[in-house]
């Protein structure tokens, strides 16, 4: 510990602390911009600059350590003088599009000047040029950009991606991808961790709502809606519920309400995912256990920017991944079949609509790998924050909302479903049914809960051993099973390069692209922190626990598509609708006359 003063109040502080830390832990608040507590901190804004006694100049609370003796002054007329100076430099050159800002009442440059108290600007600069540059997923606007730098450290620091940097110096400065090429032409993922630290409205997912308004107010298009099991312990945030509230009743009911005629669960399919993908594993370790050969560790697929990461990074090891397509994808392709046929409508006329934590999610659906009989398996996605202003637009009120469920038969799910939100979701599902199939006994866990791959750690392993095997699988019999799960591109990268040295341990690896899982998605509310993910998880293990069914194979509309339409777990039909391939990619796409 060491002995500081802030503002003539006396402390006792751990050493190592920044002086904003400090501040902080001692309700002591200091304003800042560039900073983000466990992400960034870089001081180049100097919103949080102090006064320090023998100090030369104001410095930045954000990256200066707190020394013992030092005597600190955070709120002096020097002090709240440079601020303003400061903030009203940055505003100079910034877009005064305020009102139409999709940030707008969110924005943190905006909240910055009323807590310091500009009124009014003296100064006018050059606006940077407007530049708009957008992909499927993420669109890009520099003229907005206040080079806080939050966006490069999520990309090169957190997902270890290197997207984008900053180019050039000086005012020529601008946050942007090599050469300043389009986000498009390089190796971005679109995972959408820069959009949620932007401070401002730089960088944002591409908007998909003034589509689906066209398509709700068509008469004649059957309108399907699906929602991923993460959005129901993160939407309430929109609407002024606390982190981690699970309105998984009035989300359906919103959904009802802005006009869908159909409004499922993704969770079904991430229940028919667990089959398929349960079953792929068996096959590769009979495979691999009975001398036939087979890829191993297989890689879970359901995340779309982690297939992206690894098209672009790891394309020679892309046989080791699923072939299941997302769950959000199947759902697409069944409603447009198997649905369509039950309730007599042509799949011409259906549009469906995937409300998901994920800006990839976007670039996702327009794989021509996810197409089936010459149409999209799904139409449109919206993000949280996506479908939280459609539903304010349309004049829903949230809160007042009555609990209702989703639609059958695609709306019934299991607990283990639920968990595909949270990183290690998706291995404790797959390993609640496939030990039950090997071994014909629960899975031996407190409460199922597969505990050691619980948790934010950025890499998890557990190990299982069939000391007992039903006949059919007695190749697994004395088979210790090895699996490893991550989130957050950086820990993918880990494991995957164990596996371009053959020195991987493990069977089965669950891979999330973002940090905690869907949880913490790209398009998920602002902010999410680590206080915020855990809050979120905690619900969704809630919302697995307070369910009956606990198991995917126990779903009684899952054994029904079986027996009615697919046939058998990667059976024919299932791998038409169900299964996908991928695509190598470069670092770099071609660069065509540039």
């Amino acid at each position: 510990m060491i002995n500081i003063t802030i503002n003539g109040k006396k402390l006792q502080v751990e050493d190592g602390l920044t002086i904003m830390e400090a501040a902080s832990r001692n309700n002591i608040f200091i304003p800042s911009l560039c900073y983000l507590e466990g992400v960034h901190k870089f001081g180049s804004c100097r919103i949080c600059v102090v006064e320090v006694e023998r100090a030369k100049s104001l410095l930045a609370s954000c990256i200066t350590p707190a020394q013992e003796g030092m005597v600190v002054y955070t709120n002096t007329p020097r002090v709240r003088k440079a601020r303003k100076i400061l903030y009203e430099l940055m505003l100079s050159d910034h877009p005064k599009d305020c009102l139409s800002c999709t940030r707008n009442q969110s924005c943190e440059l905006q909240k910055l000047g009323e807590r310091i108290g500009v009124s009014s600007c003296r100064f006018e600069g050059e606006t940077s040029p407007s530049y708009v540059d957008s992909t499927a997923s993420i669109t890009r606007d520099a003229a907005k950009c206040i080079l806080c730098r939050r966006c490069v450290t999520a990309c090169n620091e957190i997902q270890g991606v290197g997207a984008i940097n900053a180019q050039n110096r000086g005012f020529k400065t601008v946050i942007s991808p090599a050469m300043e090429l389009p986000l498009a032409d390089v190796s971005c993922v679109g995972c959408g961790q820069c959009t949620l630290v932007c401070p401002v409205g730089a960088l944002k997912e591409t908007s998909s709502i003034p589509e689906v308004w066209d398509v709700l107010n068509d008469p004649t298009k059957r309108k399907v809606i699906q929602v991923a099991p993460a959005i129901r312990a993160a939407i309430g945030e929109e609407f002024g519920y606390e982190p981690g509230t699970l309105v998984t009743g009035k989300l359906a009911a919103a959904l009802r309400a802005v006009g869908f005629d159909d409004v499922f669960d993704t969770n079904f399919t991430a229940d028919l995912t667990i089959m398929e993908e349960g079953t792929e594993l068996l096959g590769r370790l009979k495979d691999a256990l009975t001398g036939k050969g087979a890829t191993l560790p297989m890689i879970t697929s359901c995340s779309p920017g982690w297939i992206k990461f690894s098209e672009h990074f790891f394309p020679g090891c892309l046989d080791n991944l699923s072939t299941c397509k997302s769950p959000h994808t199947m759902l697409g392709a069944l409603a447009k079949s198997y649905y369509a046929k039950k309730a007599g409508v042509d799949p011409k006329d259906m549009y469906v609509v995937s409300v998901m934590p994920c800006t990839a999610k976007k670039f996702e659906i327009d794989r021509p790998e996810m197409a089936n009989d010459g149409m999209q398996n799904v139409d449109a996605v919206l993000t949280t924050r996506e479908l939280a202003s459609l539903i304010k637009q349309v004049g829903v009120d949230f809160r007042a909302l009555p609990d209702e469920p989703f639609d059958n038969p695609l709306g019934l799910s299991s607990g283990a479903a639920d968990i595909f939100g949270v990183t290690g979701g998706v291995m404790e599902a797959a390993l609640r049914t496939v030990y039950e199939l090997i071994t014909g006994k629960e899975l031996p866990f407190d409460k199922l809960h597969v505990t050691p791959i619980m948790g934010l750690e950025q890499v998890k392993e557990a190990a299982i051993t069939f000391t007992e095997t039903l006949p059919e699988y007695d190749f697994l019999k004395g088979v210790t099973l090895r699996v490893a799960v991550t989130s957050g591109l950086k820990g993918a990268r880990k494991l995957l390069e164990q596996i371009a040295e053959g020195k991987s341990p493990y069977h089965f690896i669950e891979v999330m692209c973002c940090p905690g899982g869907c949880i913490a998605g790209g398009g998920q509310p602002r902010p999410t922190n680590d206080e915020v993910r855990l809050k979120r998880l905690k619900a969704i293990y809630r919302e697995d626990e307070g369910k009956q069914l606990r198991k995917s194979h126990n779903n009684p509309y899952i054994t029904e598509i079986y027996e009615d339409f697919l046939g058998v777990p990667c059976g024919h039909l299932s791998h038409e609708l169900l299964h996908t391939t991928y695509t190598k990619r470069g670092k770099y796409n071609e660069l065509k006359d540039k």
